[in-house]
């Protein structure tokens, strides 16, 4: 992996990492799964769960893009790092695929006991930073899948954290789906 000694990027505290660690410091959880479907790879925390084996790390993203990590074939220390990258025009049927058959089973056969979400909504098609083509329905879609998920082994222990989007149509509607989604839970 490689080491940067300062934030770059988009991000200058991990969120997602930082709540990850908190939930095993503070409220015991020990199998964590962090699904990221921001168009951008999380980097940063593939870097930080690397070797951890406690911790599951999935993602989805564009790729080739910035930053330019995110490889099927970089899979961590303990083999808890899943990336499923998506090309540039790809769509709903692509990413429910790469849900569908990489990610959910490996979260499935890890059975968390907390699920967190790196909610990045700048995979939409509208959003100007990138290539996919992701509609509000797709995140809702998945947010139900990982909601099931977390219902069946997680005692429904599930947070959401707002990443990325930058087109306010797209982001303001894929936002009130997936929490729509979410609140349909309770």
């Amino acid at each position: 992996m490689l080491k940067r000694p300062c934030p770059w990027a988009f991000v200058f505290f991990n969120n997602i990492a930082i709540a990850a660690r908190h939930a095993q410091a503070r409220h015991g959880a020990e199998r964590i799964a962090i699904v990221d479907f921001d168009v951008h790879h999380g980097n940063g925390t593939q870097e930080i769960f690397w070797a951890d084996p406690s911790v599951l790390y999935a993602s989805t993203h564009e790729m080739p893009l910035y930053p330019g990590t995110g490889a099927t074939r970089e899979t961590g220390e303990h083999n808890s790092i899943v990336n499923a990258p998506l090309r540039a025009g790809d769509g709903g049927a692509q990413f429910r695929d790469a849900m569908q058959s990489v990610i959910l089973p490996r979260l499935q056969a890890m059975r968390p006991d907390l699920i967190l979400i790196s909610a990045g909504f700048d995979a939409h098609r509208r959003d100007p930073l990138a290539n996919l083509n992701l509609t509000e329905a797709d995140f809702a879609w998945i947010t139900g899948k990982l909601l099931d998920l977390a219902n069946s082994s997680a005692q429904g222990r599930l947070v959401s954290l707002l990443e990325g989007g930058y087109d306010l149509e797209g982001l303001s509607a894929s936002v009130a789906e997936h929490v729509a989604m979410l609140m349909s839970a309770y």
